[in-house]
């Protein structure tokens, strides 16, 4: 546990939030991991957050997650710089973000990693969306017309359309089932797997960015595809048990449509009715893409050396 951290959860445990006040993080892990915390306290189910979920807005955290949100906005426009929208339109300039994706691990996993590698690839990869059907959610709050409509048919998509059992994240549920995935513990994770977590966070806790948010999800539903076919080429390289299909199998099939309509059905028709939103639509599509590249790039050298192990 770090620093910051420990501070953070010594003021829950103990109701005393002085000491928050004027403390800052002693590195980047320290804030990431501070701030992960902090969005337990508005985003993780209420069995698993308890009674602090109350502290949610409680001032003293509230100052802390600002001052840490200032920090890690900055960071990540440093990284990506401001769009661009002389390049075209949204849709055309997040599908140009896609493609320059770094996915060089998807290939690997599915031609030459075995099978600790790909346990150990999966628990990290889709750890931080396992949540996506309440980001969705919270992405569409506020809107109407065809861009609500287009999010809440991926949102039910993400519900089985109605099937209990097919639910995305009860698919997931099957595959950590029948392929033994241990989440791993959020302070043995490499602090870019830290930023992609925070990423999520930063973007559902905060409406005035929500278009950076429909841009960022946009972009994961365009890639998510042809991601999942990969790992679907390792699960069959390896002979996985029949319950770990089905998650990739549904994401594989639905997520090319899902993207297409993002784009062109929700975030052209907002854009053409908020013009101001396309920048940050592209900006979010951006950060999403950094915290993405660097994280696989991490993963690929970590797994593939047995630095990570499997849990």
């Amino acid at each position: 546990m770090t620093a910051l951290q420990f501070r953070l959860r010594a003021a829950l445990d103990n109701e005393a939030f002085d000491n928050l006040q004027y403390v800052d993080p002693q590195n980047d892990r320290d804030a990431l991991l501070t701030l992960l915390d902090i969005y337990e306290l508005w985003l993780a189910p209420l069995d698993t957050v308890g009674d602090q979920a109350r502290f949610q807005n409680q001032p003293a955290i509230t100052a802390l997650k600002w001052r840490l949100e200032e920090w890690l906005v900055d960071y990540l426009d440093s990284r990506v710089g401001r769009p661009n929208l002389e390049l075209g339109d949204v849709a055309d300039a997040i599908r140009r973000i896609a493609r320059q994706a770094h996915d060089s691990i998807y290939d690997w996993i599915a031609t030459s990693a075995d099978w600790d590698q790909l346990v150990t690839f999966l628990a990290i990869e889709g750890g931080p969306d396992g949540g996506f059907d309440d980001l969705v959610a919270v992405a569409q709050v506020g809107l109407k017309g065809e861009p609500k409509v287009v999010l809440g048919a991926n949102y039910w998509d993400e519900m089985g359309r109605g099937d209990p059992d097919g639910v995305h994240t009860t698919l997931h549920d099957r595959l950590v089932e029948a392929v033994g995935l241990q989440a791993p513990n959020v302070n043995e994770l490499p602090t870019s797997a830290l930023y992609r977590s925070a990423l999520n966070g930063l973007l559902a806790t905060n409406r005035h960015l929500q278009p950076e948010m429909l841009g960022a999800l946009g972009l994961l539903e365009l890639q998510a595809g042809q991601r999942c076919r990969r790992v679907l080429d390792a699960l069959h390289r390896l002979g996985a048990p029949k319950d770990a299909y089905p998650f990739y199998e549904e994401h594989a099939s639905t997520d090319p449509r899902h993207g297409k309509e993002w784009l062109e059905a929700a975030l052209r028709p907002l854009v053409a009715e908020h013009p101001e939103w396309a920048q940050g639509m592209i900006r979010g599509a951006r950060w999403r893409a950094d915290v993405n590249a660097r994280l696989f790039r991490d993963l690929h050298t970590l797994v593939a050396t047995r630095e990570l192990q499997p849990a």
